[in-house]
């Protein structure tokens, strides 16, 4: 049966908030160049329970609001694999020891977390929209980042075991592993929609292969190349789709995706002036696509784009909710300018609610609520086709709260990733969540 929130619901597309959980070896290695937050916190100590707990609170937030929720279970970390694919050898305790003294960051690379930004998992096109009628699911691959870089193999497994019936959903393969193709999934696309209208499918890059006009500080991940593939595997139209250059000194300030300087829902949209190249034929474009759209574009001026960056006002979920469109914002959006932006989105119609919401493991290492949340639409029968045990109520809320104190440490440290104790906490974590959440050998080491 449905949970009650989708019961509740009449409209053609319901969409489901798939939130990440952070994994037992979050930690913060500073790995993700063009990340401010991610870099500023590197080698500090983490909170593994504290950042599960506050992924949790979030989702129970958003059920509470009238969303529809569901967890993406985390990835197996350590990645041993890897490890053993770099030439460390012996049982799982020399291999880390090996890679601990020889390679660290390889090590880190190897027990990252950063799957737990779940915006990066995929790019998906409701069945509304595909040229095939059926919803499409493109895992992202990662290839920008080398700490993510395998977290395509895994989400790809998830994303099939979850989805059970490929006729009406169907999860592709990702990219091929090449620079130019580099894919990173939902935080670089937006689907706008308005009542009676074909949705529009946005979809940012920050480079094309040939490479002109880069930034000069920080890399560009998205690529033109692979975001009209992710559309062509989508079976878009041409018409449905709209491709837009994000602006390099963005990137340069901080804003590694487009989720950083600009958050749509629906009709609406809010935008950092300097977040795309040309922007004001973009935003004609835009208006002239989607009947209706309203657009709040923030100046400079009001909100300079480092303290956007910084604020993550704009990495904020925005969702069509029962009581009318609500922000679910960073803590620290609540401050300084970018406050008063806040207000100016109340005063302006543009949202009816803002939530903000205590984030600040998954902060530190450069995450805010939209990261955390892929946004799959989908029809009712596609609900009815999902494995039940990732769709969230108030219990099973709970009994997640539950699991993570149990199997999670309060603190970790760099030198703590070398512990094999912590390889076999994480196993034992995984294997009581498969249980937990009713999915049987969900994980490779249980098959």
């Amino acid at each position: 049966m449905p949970p009650a929130n989708v019961e509740a619901m009449s409209a053609p597309l319901i969409e489901v908030q798939f939130d990440g959980l952070p994994g037992p070896t979050h930690h913060f290695g500073g790995l993700s160049q063009g990340n401010l937050a991610s870099q500023v916190h590197a080698g500090f100590s983490s909170h593994p329970r504290a950042a599960a707990r506050q992924s949790l609170a979030k989702m129970r937030r958003l059920l509470d609001l009238g969303a529809v929720q569901a967890v993406l279970p985390p990835l197996p970390r350590p990645d041993l694999e890897r490890l053993r694919a770099a030439g460390f050898s012996g049982d799982d305790q020399a291999v880390l020891a090996a890679a601990a003294a020889q390679e660290p960051q390889l090590l880190r690379w190897a027990a990252s977390s950063a799957f737990m930004w779940t915006a990066n998992a995929a790019t998906v096109v409701p069945s509304t929209d595909s040229g095939d009628g059926r919803c499409h699911i493109i895992p992202a691959n990662l290839v920008a980042m080398p700490h993510r870089a395998r977290e395509a193999i895994g989400r790809t497994d998830q994303f099939r075991r979850i989805f059970r019936d490929a006729q009406q959903v169907m999860v592709h393969d990702p990219l091929p592993s090449l620079a130019d193709l580099g894919d990173e999934g939902a935080a670089n696309h937006t689907r706008l929609h308005a009542s009676g209208a074909r949705a529009l499918h946005l979809f940012v890059h920050g480079r094309t292969a040939a490479g002109a006009n880069p930034p000069l500080r920080f890399p560009a991940r998205q690529t033109r190349e692979a975001s009209a593939a992710v559309a062509r595997l989508g079976t878009l139209a041409d018409d449905r789709v709209l491709h837009l250059r994000q602006h390099p000194a963005a990137i340069d300030a901080g804003a590694f995706h487009n989720d950083v300087v600009m958050v749509g829902d629906g009709a609406v949209v809010l935008v950092h002036e300097r977040a795309w190249l040309d922007q004001p034929a973009a935003l004609a474009e835009m208006r002239r696509r989607v009947p209706g759209l309203a657009i709040c574009e923030v100046s400079d001026a009001d909100l300079p784009l480092a303290e956007a960056v910084g604020s993550y006002l704009f990495n904020s979920q925005l969702l069509s909710l029962p009581e009318g469109r609500t922000l679910i914002a960073p803590a620290q959006a609540g401050e300084g300018r970018s406050a008063a932006v806040l207000r100016r989105f109340r005063d302006e119609g543009l949202i009816a609610h803002v939530e903000l919401l205590d984030l600040g493991e998954s902060m530190a290492n450069g995450g805010g609520p939209a990261c955390l949340r892929l946004r799959v639409p989908l029809t009712v029968s596609e609900i009815a086709s999902i494995a039940p045990g990732v769709l969230l109520d108030h219990a099973r809320i709970a009994a997640l709260e539950v699991w993570v104190d149990r199997h999670y440490r309060e603190t970790l440290t760099a030198a703590d990733l070398a512990d094999p104790a912590l390889v076999e906490e994480g196993r034992r974590a995984l294997a009581n969540l498969s249980e937990l959440l009713g999915l049987g050998s969900f994980y490779p080491f249980q098959r």
